[in-house]
């Protein structure tokens, strides 16, 4: 044990390596062998360093499942629950739903096994990200989620339109300090931010997105803190109807939504 961690990150340090439970950890006076032993003290070191705990354990719950993650991907968030919810809520059954910059598979995954009567695909440019995807796929929905790589709608024909679009898209302006803080050091600064103003991916989302929806389908994204009213007015420029946002617990402003 390291007392320079909580404790109980020290425990799920403790269960990565030995694979005994958490339970376990409690009843009983750690024992490790060498080798667990050094495998520990390097987790802890990298955790002191300010590595996530996510990638050391290489494992995050979203939507009440353990999802595998890496350095590849974002670490999966609460607060992008609201983009599972909002389909779960609104796809008629047989709906076909994309998950546009799936990284984790996350959002998709959770979708296909909460529903499995709707058609989900997922696409992302990035091959590793797509791997795991398909991992977290085939453990939680059976490999029913449909992997695409491709750069947004680039792969995708407008001759097999959506109900429902949702994306968890790089949001962050280039300039925010929050990307020198905390697990936004680790996280892969491409799923991050765009490098401009935070806006541009969720732009291309608003322009591109209709082409690829049935009338009446949904366009939902997640966005900053700060970004709903801009958000929300670019989907009304481009003329999205019943433009709306959604708050997460914090009651901050989280996702924006429209028809076409």
């Amino acid at each position: 044990m390291n007392p320079a961690l909580p404790l109980l990150e020290q425990r799920l340090l403790l269960t990565h390596v030995t694979g005994l439970s958490r339970e376990q950890w409690i009843t009983r006076e750690p024992n490790l062998n060498a080798e667990q032993q050094e495998q520990y003290d390097s987790l802890v070191a990298r955790r002191l360093s300010g590595v996530p705990m996510a990638y050391l354990l290489g494992t995050r719950e979203f939507y009440g499942r353990s999802f595998y993650v890496s350095p590849a991907v974002l670490i999966p968030r609460p607060e992008t629950e609201l983009l599972v919810e909002f389909v779960l809520q609104h796809a008629a059954p047989g709906a076909r739903v994309l998950d546009a910059g799936t990284g984790s598979g996350a959002i998709a995954v959770s979708i296909a096994a909460e529903r499995p009567d709707l058609q989900v695909v997922a696409v992302d440019l990035n091959d590793d990200a797509l791997a795991l995807a398909g991992r977290n796929s085939t453990r939680w929905a059976e490999g029913r989620v449909h992997l695409v790589r491709s750069d947004w709608f680039s792969a995708l024909s407008e001759q097999e339109p959506f109900d429902v679009i949702v994306s968890n898209p790089p949001y962050i302006a280039a300039v925010d300090p929050h990307l020198q803080q905390g697990d936004l050091r680790y996280e892969p600064a491409q799923a991050l931010t765009d490098g401009a103003d935070g806006l541009q991916c969720l732009r291309h989302l608003i322009q591109h997105a209709s082409r690829y929806l049935r009338d009446q389908g949904w366009l939902v994204l997640e966005h900053g803190y700060d970004q709903a009213v801009a958000v929300r007015a670019l989907m009304q420029d481009r003329g999205w109807r019943d433009v709306q946002s959604q708050r997460d617990l914090a009651q901050i402003e989280r996702i924006s939504y429209g028809r076409k």
